[in-house]
Parts: C-alpha cells; sequence; structure tokens
C-alpha cells in the first residue's frame, strides 16, 4: 500500500495524506496541520505502507522530531534522477524534457562528473545547495510524477533490477535521515584532549595553535624568509623557488621527494594544519553536541550513486580523532566492513565464475597468490586495482597479462566499460544507473572524426578520451558496489528495527561505502553481528541471484571506533 505525502494545494500549512493503488489510482484522503502530521502518519504507519514523498531530507526529519519512524518510502526526487538519467528508460519521452520541479535537488556539481570524480575528492562536497527541503510539492504534481515514474519503470527492459534501485536508493534516504537525527556517539572532551595533545593549547581566534607556530619558525628559518607565510600557497612556493628548490606545486606528493631543510617541518606543518581546520575546535563546536556528531549525507551525491557529504567531512575521519567515538556506557560498537568488495563485484556482474570462486571462504587477494596468479598479496592487490582503475604503467601494468590469463570475462567487461568511454559513450550499473554523457565535450567530436586537425590537439583528446575510460572504466564497478551496499544497508536497517523497542535498541550511526557503524546495547552486540552478515549475504542475492559470489563481512564490536580500525 502507498500513502502519498504532500503539500495541501488549498492551505499552506497543511500536509495531505492520500492512499494510492500500485497503479496510480486515489483512495481515502487525510488533509492536517502540519503539527499534527507526525501523530496521522503514526497512525496510518503500518508494515506494509510505502510512504511516498518528495524528498525525504524535507519530510522524514519531521517524524523522527516526534519519535515517529518508517520503515519504507519512495523518494520522488532521487528517483527522478535515476530514471531521467538511466540507458534503460531511454527514449521514455516523460523523462527526455528537463523538470525543475524534480530536478532541484542536491546532485553532482559540472565539476564533479568528469573522469575526477572517481579518483580526486569525490566527497567534497562543502557549499554545494542543498534545494528542495524548503519547497514541498503539492498532491497532484506529486502523483503525476509517481505514475510516470511507476510507467517508466515497467517499461524497461530491466525492470526488476531498475525497481530494486530505486527501492534501495529511498531506503537509503531514510537512513541517512535517520543517522543525522541519531548522531554517532561522540565524546567532545576526548576530542578536546586529542587536539591539545597534538596541537597545544586552544588558541586565541586569529592565532595559531603553538605546535604549529613552532614549526612556522622552523620553516621561516630553513628558508631565510622571516616573513613566509606556509598558509599561502602562492607565497610559499615564491619562497621555495627563491631556496633553490625545482617545485612546481606545495603538495606533499611532490614535497616528499625533496632533500632540504625544510622538507620535514614544512609537510609536518601541512597535517597539522589539515587536523586544525577539518576537525580542529571550531569542528567541534558546529558538528558535535549533546555527545552526538550529527552527519549530513548527500545520497546518491556522487554520479556512481556512492554517498557525499554536506560539510563536516562525515567520509572523511581522520585516524586521529577516532578514539574520540565512543559508545555510550552499557553501549557497544560493532564496525563492520565488506572485503574486497569492488573486485568481488565485478565477478558477478561480469558473470566470471572463476574469480567468484576464487574469493569463496577466503580473502581474494591471497587466493591469487594461492592459485599462482601472482607472487604476493601485494600484488594481487596492486593489480586488481589497475583493473579496476585502468593503471597503464608501472608495477600493475606489468602484472595484468596474468590477470587477463587467470580471469579473461572480468578483465573483458572493465576494457569494454573503458573502450566505451573513450568513444564518448555512457555505461551502467547492474541496477541501472547509468554514468553522464561526455556529448558536447570539445575532445569527443576529435575522437570520432577522422578529418579532424592533426597533432597536438588530436593528442590531447586522445589524453581527455583515455581519462573518460578510466572514469568509466571503474563506473560500472563502484556504481554497482554502491548499489550492493545499499542494499546491505536497507536489509541491515530493517534487521535493526526488531530489536528491542525505540527507546533502547541498536540503530545505525555510521555508512561509508563498504562500511556501517551499528551502535548497540552490550546485550544485542553478539546479534547484531550475525544481522550485518545475513544482510551483507541478502544483499547479495538481491543482486545476482543464484550466482556463486559471496560478500564476506568483517564485524568488530568496540567501545571505540579506533580499536575497532586498529
Amino acid at each position: 500500500m502507498y500513502i502519498l505525502v504532500s503539500a495541501s494545494p488549498e492551505d499552506r500549512g497543511r500536509v495531505t495524506l492520500r492512499q494510492v493503488s500500485a497503479e496510480g489510482r486515489v483512495f481515502d484522503s487525510h488533509t492536517v496541520d502540519e503539527g499534527n502530521f507526525a501523530a496521522t502518519v503514526e497512525l496510518l504507519n503500518e508494515d506494509d505502507v510505502r510512504w511516498v514523498w518528495s524528498d525525504t531530507s524535507y519530510w522524514y526529519p519531521k517524524l523522527l522530531r516526534q519519535s515517529v519512524e518508517v520503515l519504507r518510502c519512495h523518494d520522488l526526487r532521487l528517483c527522478h534522477v535515476i530514471l531521467k538519467n538511466s540507458e534503460w528508460t531511454r527514449g521514455a519521452s516523460r523523462f527526455e524534457a528537463p523538470n525543475p520541479l524534480w530536478e532541484g535537488i542536491a546532485t553532482p556539481s559540472a565539476a564533479n562528473t568528469g573522469a575526477n570524480t572517481l579518483f580526486d575528492g569525490e566527497e567534497s562536497f562543502d557549499g554545494l545547495a542543498l534545494q528542495g527541503a524548503s519547497s514541498p510539492i503539492d498532491f497532484d504534481e506529486s502523483l503525476l510524477e509517481f505514475r510516470r515514474q511507476l510507467e517508466v519503470v515497467a517499461g524497461s527492459r530491466y525492470s526488476e533490477r531498475l525497481a530494486l534501485l530505486l527501492v534501495a536508493e529511498s531506503a537509503g534516504a531514510l537512513a541517512a535521515a535517520e543517522m543525522l537525527h541519531y548522531g554517532i556517539p561522540w565524546r567532545a572532551d576526548v576530542h578536546a584532549r586529542l587536539l591539545s595533545d597534538i596541537l597545544g593549547p586552544r588558541p586565541q581566534r586569529g592565532e595559531r595553535p603553538a605546535q604549529m607556530e613552532q614549526l612556522v619558525s622552523r620553516i621561516r628559518k630553513a628558508l631565510d624568509n622571516p616573513s613566509v607565510n606556509p598558509d599561502s600557497q602562492q607565497d610559499l612556493l615564491r619562497s621555495l623557488k627563491r631556496a633553490g628548490l625545482a617545485v612546481s606545486s606545495t603538495s606533499k606528493w611532490e614535497l616528499r621527494d625533496i632533500k632540504h631543510p625544510v622538507i620535514e617541518p614544512l609537510l609536518r606543518y601541512k597535517k597539522l594544519s589539515r587536523l586544525y581546520t577539518a576537525n580542529g575546535w571550531n569542528w567541534l563546536d558546529t558538528w558535535v553536541r549533546d555527545g552526538r556528531f550529527h552527519a549530513e549525507y548527500i545520497v546518491g551525491g556522487v554520479v556512481t550513486g556512492r554517498w557525499a557529504a554536506h560539510g563536516g567531512g562525515a567520509l572523511q575521519l581522520p585516524a586521529v580523532v577516532r578514539p574520540a567515538v565512543v559508545a555510550d556506557p552499557g553501549w557497544k560498537l560493532v564496525v563492520a566492513d565488506a572485503a574486497q568488495l569492488e573486485p568481488r563485484i565485478l565477478s558477478a556482474i561480469s558473470g566470471d565464475v572463476a574469480m567468484a570462486d576464487a574469493g569463496r571462504g577466503q580473502d581474494l587477494y591471497q587466493a591469487l597468490v594461492d592459485r599462482g596468479v601472482v607472487d604476493t598479496r601485494e600484488h594481487a592487490k596492486i593489480a586488481m586495482l589497475g583493473a579496476l582503475y585502468g593503471s597503464t604503467t608501472g608495477r600493475s601494468a606489468s602484472l595484468m597479462p596474468r590477470l587477463v590469463a587467470a580471469f579473461p570475462r572480468a578483465l573483458r567487461l572493465v576494457e569494454d566499460a573503458a573502450r566505451e568511454g573513450e568513444s564518448g559513450g555512457i555505461v551502467t550499473t547492474w541496477l541501472g544507473r547509468s554514468s553522464p554523457s561526455p556529448e558536447g565535450e570539445w575532445w569527443v567530436e576529435l575522437i570520432r572524426n577522422p578529418e579532424s586537425p592533426a597533432e597536438p590537439r588530436r593528442e590531447k583528446a586522445r589524453s581527455k578520451a583515455r581519462a573518460w575510460g578510466r572514469f568509466t572504466r571503474n563506473f560500472v564497478c563502484q556504481g554497482s558496489a554502491a548499489e550492493w551496499a545499499l542494499c546491505w544497508l536497507a536489509g541491515l536497517r530493517t534487521r535493526l528495527t526488531q530489536l528491542g523497542d525505540s527507546r533502547a535498541r541498536p540503530y545505525l550511526a555510521y555508512f561509508l561505502h563498504d562500511e556501517v557503524v551499528v551502535h548497540t546495547p552490550e546485550e544485542y552486540a553478539e546479534e547484531v553481528v550475525e544481522l550485518v552478515r545475513e544482510a551483507a549475504a541478502e544483499a547479495g542475492r538481491l543482486l545476482f541471484g543464484v550466482f556463486p559470489v559471496e560478500f564476506p563481512v568483517e564485524a568488530i564490536i568496540a567501545d571505540s571506533y579506533s580499536d575497532a580500525k586498529k
């Protein structure tokens, strides 16, 4: 049973709830004041209800603030974006034209839809506008969109997979709202003590911490420049060049290979500066309240379907602050992550039984060693990452022929995806999320047109094409892995709701691509570990049926996040 939630078109400040059939027919209707919205949902909230609304990030927090949880929903905006961009719905005229009403949400910016999305700072979404959350949509428009989506999915040649993706994406939105609401247990006193131990006492506004100030003195002395500002990239770069260093940037990757007295204090300064700016006292004041860090996730914020974070750096918690993530008294953390997720996903989406069999019941990388494919586990990992990310040089390239010989179907899939990208084409994940099209980019026409200008412009186009090919190569694996992780998260969330009452039961506290953290009363900890593994196995069956691939999960019970991540 569906219940569609929308703004009342007649009266601002009122909410309309109407029962809708799977065919889009309308039945019972309720219109209530917004203050009675949560109570009405609680009254109608049966196990078989799926709530249909414009935007989970708008509607669900209103319920959570009144201690009302829902089990299922259909997020019209998130689903619209998937359906509009999927190759599996190409030709569905109702999704061809732009529709600002349903596309005005937090989606990857133009800067994050290129080849670098998969490799460089994909979680860096600070400043991205979260639109739509302040503009609920009325019933007629919501019902029309819901009917459109049902029809488009039913008409797709892969309707079951696409339907599963929409269910998983919407379930992810519920989980994200709950994790924001309940938060990660966080000891502000422990965090503050860590900062003082590493940086020195909290400085006055406008001043640097003592340890950083000492490093500034050493940097200036080593460069013989008493006024150089290490926080100014241009000023620092000029000073480095004046000191005779042949550098083109202040990147630590370039600096670490240089022999000079300034390098050690400068690299140390950069590390402390990162901690101070990203997770220092201001971060603590802004993001931690009542013993919780409330992470703001953006569901589907990366084009592959991975989540992004809106401020707070939820997807980049450095090891140095993890000791502050401490379970409440009488509670535990269950920290679980999936082993070698993307390679296992590759074996399934390619149908490479040999590769799936290699990882059954054991570490996949070690299995490659045991089977004589490579000589060490490190080389196995290098080779597999090279296959996933398209490395053409160095050790991974030299190992590639062995991997191709052992697992030809898996390697053929990623190679085909790369070739498709290099020609300006689009690739699609297992459940139907498609990569952005490079159509309109200057290099696409040059690649496709044999009469295009000669070097060097053609060579630049080839370079761009190869970069896009590396993007599409990994898109199919990373995106399909994100789909598995969403199904895992959704299945675990459902299982956790069946333990204890709402006031003292385990709940999802954190999610990072292939890792979850559950905050649980101690008496449920062992059971949560089993539920984590059950949900992982179920996610594999949902996506790949009887294909013999396993998704082993390591789950650790701990008092603090740092204890589990050693």
